[in-house]
């Protein structure tokens, strides 16, 4: 018996056992535990004939290095339980499905390995066997059609056209006895990693025994470029999100020739078509901008790709667009005037229709849409949550839908959709029977017309133990951004439940400038980077207060992160209505942000032109302008590496609220970036956010002196 055909018996056998009914639980308090300790799964992958999907699943930890991410499967028809296939220290990143649905490649540092290199498994049994040797690593491989080669991603030092002038490279740097950067472009950071001078390049990796990988870019006139780049990366790389022509003689992928732009223009992006054997790169269409996930039709008819003009405006939406192939040439706009982005899409295998996952409102709903073009239909409609991700096999006789579902209260699970009915029924149930223990609830939305005469979105989520009888404090929560939404997901960073688990009811509103309610809305805050937002968010909590006789909105706390951050310390700067105030990441002075951030001229756009100009924001909108006002007790957290808000900010705000002797509390974390992502790290900062809620909206002793090193002394949480 075959391998796969093995695990459906066993798996079988293991669905039916679980079907047993469990005991019932009581209802438990959300704690920094047991969110963290939930595991967490990840998108989608199904297998070309549409038999199996695939999908990381992540056992975190609060132990250094003892977390844990594998590969699972799982049967597309739900005939058996999922099944771990692979199990290693070190996680497997980009898995891909082979075109015969037996393979399955993927990007892993293993033991041996000086860096992460490609592996394929073969699901009919042994182990996963090491397809490269590049120095330089391997990523993000791709499948050629014919399933005999691999094309994959490096990043390579200057000049470096092959394996050997890599290895004379690193060679030339390990040898160095000095330590120094060395810059003469912006930008020089990204993120929480200093940029370096490698780049981005494409690599083929033929399957036939003893064939070497060949760099095909590199040594083209186009990778020659001064600012050629690709789109950036977190870890300080980068990427050009290659695919294969549908005849596998080609490879197409985005870049830049503008990188070195930034600091005074838009970078803007080709979508490019070379042959796989090398020779210098051509555009595929004419048009620059923002080009992203591309996928071909199944017929190999039609490239679908998402675009925005990158025109200056503080955001602009990206659409679907088709291009004709293989003949290339201008783009196709194919959801005319629906005004809303799509967050991914799949090709049906007709290759017909293309199904779309869409944000809205904190909901995340899927429509369908020609490939010919048109206005796109709803097929299912999120009433809580929303479905985060979607894949449809290529080569199944009918139209499959795999996707991502989850909400605030119910982890992400693999789901399968059915198109007709607009339902869909779990693949996976990782967390299903934790989330159903926990007393938690999903958000309320309500909407209310702001004195601009807009209409804004807003939910609130109630605490544990919830009766609507009682008066409860109000803790305010102001997401990031400002192009972002408050979703009905779960989150780590500012968890809704894990905040009102101390009996508190929690507001999220989508001021102007969020996405989710169309690009105009988005566009709206140009030139009113925090005063607007900032007043609609105030008008949202008396417009709460009214609707709702359980919110005391004379006891309040407001709080963010990043862009949140920012319209905390404008809230500190402008009102007194709040009893204490969170800001995390949050800039202080527009000015210090343009120069030290990583990037600066999407800042310009939204001020109204350079610092040195004549625009009256850069000023007039800094909430260190007002220090003189400033009253409000004021918790200040930053993560030392964080070069999308510089430390420099926060210590703005520390030395402001020092300098005018308002109560305040600075919080550094070293090994933290923008996101503060080290499972005890995130602990101790819920439990100091919580001791200073605790002590401005319940009375608590106030916290002082060394880190609190167990949550707070309770209090009642309702009157």
């Amino acid at each position: 018996m075959g391998k796969i055909a093995h695990f459906l018996v066993s798996a079988a056998m293991v669905a039916g056992l679980s079907a047993t009914p469990a005991f019932a639980q009581p209802k438990q308090v959300l704690t920094h535990e047991t969110l963290w300790m939930m595991k967490s799964v990840g998108a989608p992958l199904t297998s070309p004939d549409g038999k199996w999907v695939i999908y990381s699943l992540r056992e975190p930890s609060y132990a250094k290095d003892e977390s844990v991410s594998d590969l699972w499967i799982v049967p597309t028809d739900g005939s058996a339980a999922p099944r771990r296939i692979t199990s290693s220290k070190a996680g497997e990143s980009d898995p891909a499905w082979a075109p015969d649905s037996r393979r399955i490649a993927f990007s892993t540092k293993r033991e041996g390995d000086d860096v992460a290199q490609i592996y394929i498994l073969d699901l009919a049994g042994g182990e996963a066997r090491r397809a490269t040797d590049v120095l330089t690593g391997a990523a993000r491989p791709q499948w050629r059609p014919d399933g005999q080669a691999i094309l994959f991603e490096s990043m390579v030092y200057p000049g470096a056209v092959d394996a050997a002038t890599n290895k004379k490279a690193a060679d030339e740097r390990k040898a160095r006895k000095f330590s120094m950067r060395v810059y003469e472009h912006f930008p020089i950071r990204y993120w929480n990693e200093w940029l370096d001078d490698r780049r981005p390049s494409l690599w083929v990796q033929p399957l036939t025994q003893g064939a070497a990988a060949r760099d095909i870019i590199s040594s083209t006139q186009l990778a020659k470029m001064e600012g050629f780049g690709g789109s950036p990366r977190n870890d300080g790389g980068a990427s050009l999100s290659p695919i294969w022509s549908p005849n596998g003689q080609e490879v197409l992928f985005i870049a830049t020739t503008q990188r070195w732009d930034a600091a005074h223009a838009r970078v803007n992006y080709g979508l490019y078509r070379m042959s796989a054997d090398g020779g210098e790169p051509t555009l595929a269409t004419p048009v620059l901008g923002e080009y992203g996930d591309p996928k071909f039709t199944p017929d190999g008819k039609n490239l679908i790709v998402k675009f925005n003009s990158q025109g200056d405006e503080v955001y602009d939406l990206a659409r679907l667009h088709r291009v004709a192939w293989p003949a290339g040439g201008a783009a196709t706009l194919l959801t005319g005037a629906f005004d809303r982005e799509v967050d991914g899409y799949a090709v049906t295998p007709d290759s017909r229709t293309l199904f779309l996952t869409v944000p809205d409102a904190g909901l995340e709903h899927v429509y369908r849409v020609p490939v010919a073009g048109g206005k796109p239909e709803l097929v299912a409609a999120a009433k809580v949550g929303g479905y985060t991700a979607i894949d449809i096999p290529s080569d199944a006789k009918s139209t499959e839908l795999i996707a991502s579902y989850g909400s605030a209260v119910n982890p992400a699970e693999i789901v399968r959709i059915d198109p007709k009915s607009g339902r869909h029924r779990n693949l996976t149930n990782v967390n299903t029977a934790l989330a159903e223990t926990i007393d938690w609830s999903s958000p309320q939305h309500f909407w209310f017309t702001s004195d601009r005469g807009r209409r804004i979105h807003n939910m609130i989520v109630t605490p544990p133990a919830f009766d609507a009888t009682k008066k409860y404090p109000l803790m305010v929560l102001m997401h990031g951004g400002p192009a972002s939404s408050n979703a009905d997901q779960i989150g780590l960073r500012w968890n809704y439940h894990l905040l009102a688990s101390a009996g508190y009811v929690v507001l999220l509103t989508d001021y102007t400038g969020s996405t989710g309610y169309g690009e105009a809305f988005a566009r709206a805050i140009k030139l009113d980077p925090l005063r607007g937002p900032a007043n609609e968010i105030n008008q949202a909590v008396d417009e709460a207060g009214k609707r709702y006789g359980f919110i005391d909105t004379t006891n309040a706390c407001i709080g963010g992160a990043s862009y949140g951050g920012h319209l905390a310390n404008w809230m500190e700067a402008t009102t007194t209505r709040y009893k204490c105030i969170v800001s995390h990441a949050g800039e202080v002075d527009l000015l210090t942000q343009w120069g030290t951030s990583d990037f600066n001229y999407g800042r310009e756009v939204a001020s109204g032109g350079p610092p040195w100009g004549d625009s009256k924001v850069w000023r007039d909108q800094s909430p260190i302008t007002y220090g003189k006002d400033w009253k409000t007790p004021m918790l200040l957290t930053a993560g030392e590496r964080d070069y999308r808000v510089p430390m420099s900010n926060t210590l703005e705000t520390w030395s402001t609220l020092q300098r005018m002797q308002v109560p305040s509390r600075l919080l550094i974390f070293p090994d933290a970036w923008h996101w503060i992502t080290k499972p005890e790290d995130s602990r101790q900062f819920y439990r100091e956010v919580q001791g200073w809620l605790a002590h401005y909206l319940k009375g608590a002793p106030a916290v002082k002196g060394g880190p609190i090193t167990s949550p707070p002394a309770s209090a009642p949480a309702a009157e």
